[in-house]
């Protein structure tokens, strides 16, 4: 346990430095605020973070409290001197301290204030060394609690809200919507609902170099411009998180409790099942967990063949294709399919193994209708212990199937008037929300339904301006119950 106290205290005293630093510089540039006790307010603002980040489970295990006692018994020798685990867990030092995070603190307005103000980096230097302390608090036991990691995602957001509009956030000057490093599938988006392209060819990353890993920030940052799939992107989130204290605690040496990677993906198709397995491929490969990050998509007939033998091939030939990366398997409950004679269950059968035999090397990702995936872990023993984890992709709503469709018009030029947006808005109020219902993909196809519509009415007309040619109006839309059927396609 030596180890953990010693790196707490370490990313305590780097924050008490470099944010003391920072304070002060907000001081001399701004004498109305008090600097008389500049380390001893940075002291007492790690100490609340440090202990709001203990206390959101209630837990008050002896490694954090150690943590505690061991990183600020100096700086707070007469709270912390003498003290021992069992004098923190009997006081109320800890107690109600997780409200801190409700919100962010006025040393960080204070902060932000100023970078606006003066042009200076200062909340920059915040961010980092909380979030680095904040992970390193959870990285005290060697199960962290989904609650600490939740914290952890609650001070990012609130961080990042602070920040937002500052040159030297954390998001500042990233690539819009840029592709995932390494990624094979050629999905648009959850926000365009375009379909998936199969791969069955050899990866370029097998032979070319690989570009460097983009940064978890800007990962993160993308997955939440995603339309829609709030709890989808918490749950994401909360598994980069745990990567990222596991991350912590391998580089110390220190044991982790050990966590199948592999996930279930359940819902319905057009809801961005593809997309978000690109994000994760890349976040794994941030965290090295992968080595490439690279995302190959399957399905059944990818991985099963009609003659004896060469099903167990297929499925070798597609995983060395994803080993370095992540393997999408789309209906997967498909391969638990079939009579006696069907060679799903052999496909199954190698998938487990390859599995267990690559797990340092490939991450899963099971997906298809919430129902029939059942199915899928049924048909193995070993799948209920390497899938453990699912996450549910909820159908759009009419409003966020509406944000899809305006989005994938803006990025192709086109703008669609009042008349329009109540024409859509109706159109998907109609189409029924049965299995099957396309989602994202359903709004893509409205789009170019509309666009098609809009190009013959526009050939009409002898000299169109500018505005003709990029506006749609409610005759571009099709009537409700018309138009493009949704698509059953994952």
């Amino acid at each position: 346990m030596i180890n953990e106290p010693k790196q707490m205290q370490r990313a305590v005293e780097n924050f008490v430095a470099e944010v003391s630093v920072a304070m002060s510089d907000v001081v001399h540039r701004l004498p109305a605020v008090d600097g008389r006790k500049v380390e001893q307010d940075v002291t007492t603002e790690a100490f609340n973070l440090v202990t709001a980040l203990i206390d959101v489970d209630r837990r008050h295990t002896d490694a954090e409290l150690w943590g505690v006692i061991f990183s600020f018994w100096k700086l707070m020798p007469n709270e912390l001197g003498q003290a021992k685990a069992d004098d923190l867990r009997q006081s109320d030092l800890l107690v109600g301290r997780s409200v801190w995070l409700d919100k962010v603190s006025p040393m960080m307005e204070i902060l932000v204030s100023a970078d606006r103000r003066f042009g200076t980096n200062h909340s920059r230097t915040y961010y980092d060394r909380s979030i680095y302390l904040a992970f390193t608090v959870a990285a005290l036991d060697a199960s962290p609690s989904r609650g600490e990691l939740a914290a952890i995602d609650t001070l990012r957001t609130n961080l990042l809200a602070a920040m937002d509009g500052l040159p030297t956030s954390p998001l500042a000057g990233r690539t819009e919507g840029s592709a995932a490093p390494g990624s094979t599938a050629t999905t648009e988006g959850a926000t365009d609902g375009a379909s998936a392209t199969k791969t069955d060819t050899k990866t370029k990353t097998e032979e070319e170099e690989l570009p460097p890993a983009r940064p978890i920030e800007e990962l993160l940052a993308e997955l939440d411009e995603l339309v829609g799939l709030d709890s989808v992107k918490t749950e994401v989130r909360l598994v980069t998180n745990l990567l990222r204290v596991q991350q912590l605690r391998a580089e110390r040496d220190l044991p982790t409790s050990p966590q199948s990677r592999h996930l279930v993906f359940a819902g319905n198709p057009g809801t961005g099942k593809t997309t978000v397995a690109r994000l994760l491929a890349a976040i794994y490969r941030s965290l090295g967990v992968v080595e490439k990050g690279q995302l190959v998509e399957t399905d059944r007939s990818g991985l099963v063949s009609g003659f004896v033998g060469q099903t167990a091939l297929k499925v070798m030939e597609v995983a060395d294709k994803a080993t370095g990366g992540v393997l999408l398997i789309d209906e997967a409950y498909a391969l638990a399919r079939g009579g006696e004679n069907d060679f799903g269950r052999e496909a199954i059968d190698t998938l487990v193994k390859v599995i267990e035999d690559r797990r340092d090397e490939l991450v899963v990702i099971a997906a298809g209708y919430p129902v029939e995936m059942a199915d899928f872990i049924a048909a193995n023993p070993g799948l209920a212990s390497r899938f453990p984890k699912s996450i549910f992709f909820p159908d759009y709503s009419d409003d966020e199937l509406w944000s899809i469709f305006s989005g994938i018009g803006e990025k192709a030029g086109y703008r669609p008037d009042e008349e329009a947006e109540a024409a859509v808005r109706a159109w998907f109020a109609a189409v029924p929300r049965d299995k099957g219902f396309g989602n994202g993909r359903l709004a893509r196809n409205l789009f170019e339904d509309a666009v098609a519509r809009q190009a013959g009415r526009v050939v009409a007309i002898e000299e169109p301006t500018d505005d003709d040619l990029t506006t749609l109006t409610a005759a571009d839309i099709a009537k409700p119950g018309e138009g493009p059927r949704h698509s059953n396609t994952a």
